[in-house]
């Protein structure tokens, strides 16, 4: 079984202005996508989750393999002409928004290539939509909304001027992130700081 489609990711151009992404609904093939949601991890708080502390298991398990594969790298390699083969992957896992997720921000330079795989039924809500910006100034000075409808993929470069937000929205929004990231150390100092704020909200409910 495969799980995502690589040949409409190939045929989806890359946006080259103001900042390298592409949009590719229905990344996560229609027919995976039922069995997929039902191995998706409970996560009952907001933030994000490194894999190591949430339970991954089944077809959501086979998926993240897929997604960290060398298929997928070698075609995000190739999407954005960068050499991604000694660059390591790093994965987080959300499951809920709270009100001030979204703020307008980059990523940071740690980070190479940001990927967003939605995991949400249709989305009907205003807010939650991820909005690429033109500046850091506005909400509203848009570049492209996206849904964060089941099997929607995002991707960008991540750049100095690699604008993103979303209007607040509180609630279920699952969404899974990889990124490939300029060094092992990084991998280590950032899954050790989402492991400890993991445990700070399961120990202290006030800390979401």
């Amino acid at each position: 079984m495969t799980y995502f489609d690589l040949a409409g990711f190939a045929a989806t151009p890359l946006v080259a202005d103001p900042f390298p992404y592409l949009i590719v609904p229905g990344f996560l093939k229609p027919e995976v996508r039922t069995a997929v949601a039902k191995d998706y991890p409970e996560i009952a708080k907001p933030g994000s989750f490194p894999t190591s502390e949430v339970s991954c298991a089944g077809h959501f398990k086979a998926m993240l393999d897929e997604l960290e594969g060398p298929e997928i790298r070698a075609a995000f390699a190739e999407k954005f002409d960068i050499d991604l083969t000694d660059l390591p992957t790093m994965v987080t896992v959300r499951g809920q928004a709270r009100a001030k997720d979204g703020r307008i921000h980059t990523d940071s330079k740690t980070k190479v290539i940001t990927v967003l795989l939605y995991m949400n039924g249709q989305w009907e809500a205003p807010g939650g939509r991820l909005r690429l910006l033109r500046s850091a100034d506005s909400l509203d000075d848009v570049i492209a909304e996206v849904p964060p409808d089941e099997g929607t993929l995002l991707a960008f470069l991540v750049t100095p001027n690699s604008w993103h937000g979303h209007q607040p929205f509180v609630g279920p929004r699952r969404v899974i992130q990889l990124n490939w990231v300029t060094g092992d150390d990084v991998v280590r100092h950032e899954q050790a700081r989402h492991r400890f704020s993991a445990r700070m909200k399961k120990i202290l409910p006030w800390a979401s």
